[in-house]
């Protein structure tokens, strides 16, 4: 007898930048440059949050690696990063988790005074 396949886990939420001293706020720091430089806008979407920047020479290389990193940190988010000569947009998403949600909108948040 064939059991039904349970969904995979969920990572736990929490930020595993944390335990380093200073790489928290260097993280938060390098955010604030890339949405203060680049940020055309942000937006809900039927997943989750979208940003979009302009399409400025490194900007997609700097979208994909700071996606990367966040991802290694925080792996409760799903991130995609997309790219046209006009711009560049990241996606993320999270599960159906109440604490997952909470840091979605915190990420949200945090571009919100450049958008």
């Amino acid at each position: 007898m064939d059991l039904p396949e349970s969904p995979p886990p969920v990572p736990p939420v929490g930020c595993g930048l944390t335990g380093t001293p200073g790489a928290f706020a260097e993280r938060m720091a390098e955010y604030r440059r890339l949405f203060a430089q680049h940020l055309a806008g942000r937006s809900r979407t039927a997943a989750g949050i979208r940003f979009r920047f302009r399409a400025d020479p490194g900007v997609e290389d700097w979208v994909r690696d700071l996606a990367r990193r966040e991802k290694a940190c925080c792996g409760f988010f799903d991130f995609t990063v997309t790219a046209d000569a006009r711009e560049v947009r990241w996606d993320a998403s999270v599960s159906d988790d109440e604490a997952a949600r909470q840091a979605l909108a915190g990420f949200y948040q945090l571009a919100g005074a450049q958008a």
